[in-house]
């Protein structure tokens, strides 16, 4: 087991080459320019003292002194970006902010943004962090100011968890209105209903958990959960400071907003415009005409975002994503006087906040479409990240520059998104393995030390991508060569100082820290998640029973189940074949195997493998068949490596 190491005591200083490509930026843009810090700290009521927030066992849920670092530096210290750096230190201005007269956001409390927005009798709650520890403090700041909060609704703008999962620390399942009333009855319950935009639960799972266990690994070095904050760790991520670690959870929408309408709650009306395909698969823009203010969500927000995010999920649609800003604009740019968002900071007045909503539209389109303009050309993906810039005036711009998402990997997912993974070379249609790539290398360069002497002489000249690509190969060829590690390292520690995306620079300190130390997955904090699953269909629950089955071992046992959940009143007739299932909804056939009777909840202790569970459910006829449904469930890895084999 790899020991857990201080990153900031193993890091090494920038090199000479680091030092001048981070002074250059100063002379890249305009320093001197400082709305976005004014817009960073306009409207603050109250910045808290300290901000520690820890989970019932005790561990550190959130602790924004983390980066008081920031206090000691007047300007960026070598081992940083300073356009990251910069970032940075407006993303540490935490606390309880004004955006009008009766809309106000806590920030800094988490990744991502709470917003309240007052009512006739109450409050409305757009998205609401990502643990509920983080939510239980930003709702006690508020009542501090507001007196006890009276909550009428709470809106998820879009399925990602940084929205949705604090719910539990504003929210009580009991205290949830009834999905199956209408929206009319729901708000004359009493209870507090929860607004999401069409399909956000499908999404929301389909995100976290089938592929859970893939993406969390990948998020550790996204998000950087491994390195301590500081000059030569962890900064910001350009939507954040980082990830909070607390209990995450999941309260279905009690109403899904289908189509662009008009909804009015407590007295408050609220204009929704659908923007599916943008920052998520389903998402939503929203505009309150009483406080003539304009939610985007998280398709403006400050920074170029991700088209394709490193810790994996859908490729975005950068075309729909510059159409859906351009439609907010045509809609209710004329009569806004202030744009916020779940990320960052708002904007305010009308003509600034029209430039802002274009100049992000124009990023994207550009992405989007000089892609395609170099891919028609005979561009592979790679040729056409090193060959294109943003347009000079867009690339001064501020709020878009390249803290979450970046050019370069964005260009690539559009290319991926219109062409697919294959850069048409053949060679490329079935390559070795890493690992036997690595081996094949190593035998053909010979030996390994004086591969080693020509990569150390590369390193001095300040090739740092060039080191890494190939000292990669000598660590998956013998991942015990501790001196191949230590160079691969040196030279992503290197790229990741001059990084101005906050979460390249974390895949970079996080490679290099695991080079040098091990896999550090096995120390990774732990996250409440069990409310997650609890909010899955018994369809979403057979699909992860398949994604869960090693198909190869099922091959050959092949049954027919009926599938009856007593609580929905929904039937399943279910085939396996050759290690697959096939699902058939709302039929059941009269020669099956097996009829299985269980409530929703049953079936979910059945997806997780839970034997008393088994015992309690009826089956009728071959009652072998339940446990050969979940016989070869595989549980997946959590910490499987990535920079070594």
């Amino acid at each position: 087991m790899a020991n857990k190491v201080e990153n900031e005591n193993i890091a090494k200083d920038a090199t000479a080459f680091t030092k001048e490509a981070n002074a250059a930026w100063y002379k890249k843009l305009d320093f001197d320019d400082e709305a976005e810090k004014e817009n960073a700290l306009r409207g603050l009521i109250e910045a808290p003292t300290a901000l520690l927030i820890r989970g019932e066992d005790g561990h550190v849920v959130w602790n924004a002194a983390d980066y008081d670092f920031m206090k000691e530096f007047a300007k960026a210290p070598d081992t940083a970006n300073p356009s990251l750096w910069r970032n940075t230190l407006f993303n540490s201005y935490a606390g309880l902010f004004e955006v009008c007269k009766g809309i106000y956001q806590v920030r800094g409390y988490d990744m991502a943004n709470v917003t309240f927005i007052r009512t006739k009798n109450g409050w409305i709650v757009f998205d609401v962090l990502m643990c509920q520890e983080d939510m239980e403090e930003a709702k006690a700041l508020m009542e501090k100011h507001f007196g006890p909060l009276n909550i009428v609704a709470v809106l998820y703008s879009h399925s990602h968890i940084d929205h949705y999962g604090g719910i539990y620390g504003l929210v009580k399942k009991e205290d949830a209105a009834d999905a199956n009333l209408s929206l009319k009855d729901q708000l004359a319950s009493g209870k507090v209903v929860v607004i999401a935009p069409e399909g956000f639960l499908e999404h929301a799972v389909s995100e976290n958990i089938y592929a859970g266990c893939a993406m969390g690994r990948r998020a550790q070095y996204q998000y950087g959960t491994h390195l301590q904050p500081g000059p030569k760790g962890r900064l910001a991520i350009g939507i954040g400071l980082g990830q909070a670690v607390g209990n995450v959870g999941l309260l279905p929408p009690t109403y899904e907003v289908t189509k662009n309408e008009t909804l009015r709650i407590d007295g408050i009306e609220i204009q929704f415009q659908l923007t599916p395909g943008t920052e998520a698969p389903a998402e939503m823009n929203a505009y309150f005409p009483d406080y003539r203010a304009l939610w985007l969500a998280e398709n403006c927000t400050g920074t170029m975002h991700n088209l394709y995010t490193l810790r994996g999920a859908q490729v975005r649609d950068a075309s729909a994503w510059a159409k859906y800003i351009l439609e907010a604009e045509e809609l209710f740019g004329d009569k806004t006087d202030v744009v916020f968002q779940s990320h960052n900071w708002p904007h305010w007045e009308t003509d600034k906040i029209k430039k802002y909503m274009e100049d992000t539209a124009a990023a994207y389109k550009y992405i989007n479409d000089q892609t395609l303009h170099y891919a028609n050309l005979g561009y592979t993906p790679v040729e056409i990240a090193r060959m294109l810039e943003l347009p000079e005036k867009l690339g001064r711009v501020w709020y878009i520059r390249q803290y979450y998402g970046t050019l370069n990997h964005n260009i690539k997912a559009v290319y991926q998104r219109y062409l697919g993974w294959y850069d048409a070379n053949p060679v490329n249609l079935n390559l070795l393995t890493p690992e036997a790539t690595g081996k094949k290398w190593a035998e053909y360069l010979g030996d390994a030390s004086a591969v080693l002497a020509k990569a150390r002489k590369d390193y001095e000249k300040g090739e740092y991508q060039w080191v890494a690509q190939v000292t990669k190969e000598l660590v998956f060829a013998d991942p015990s060569n501790q001196e191949a590690r230590n160079l691969c390292a040196d030279a992503l520690e290197q790229l990741g100082y001059q990084a101005e995306s906050g979460i390249w620079r974390n895949a970079y300190l996080t490679a290099a820290l695991e080079l040098r130390c091990g896999n550090q997955a096995i120390h990774a904090p732990k996250a409440g998640a069990a409310d997650m699953k609890a909010g899955m269909t018994a369809e979403m629950m057979l699909d992860f029973i398949n994604i869960s089955t090693d198909a190869v071992k099922a091959q050959n046992d092949d049954f027919t189940l009926n599938l009856i959940v007593s609580d929905t009143g929904e039937t399943f007739f279910i085939k396996r074949r050759d290690g697959v299932l096939l699902v058939h909804k709302g039929v059941t056939g009269k020669a099956a195997d097996c009829t299985l009777t269980c409530s929703r909840m049953q079936l979910m202790g059945l997806m997780m493998v839970n034997k008393e569970v088994l015992q309690r459910i009826s089956a009728e006829g071959d009652k072998t068949v339940p446990v050969r449904l979940i016989k070869y469930m595989t549980p997946f890895k959590a910490d499987f490596n990535i920079i070594e084999p």
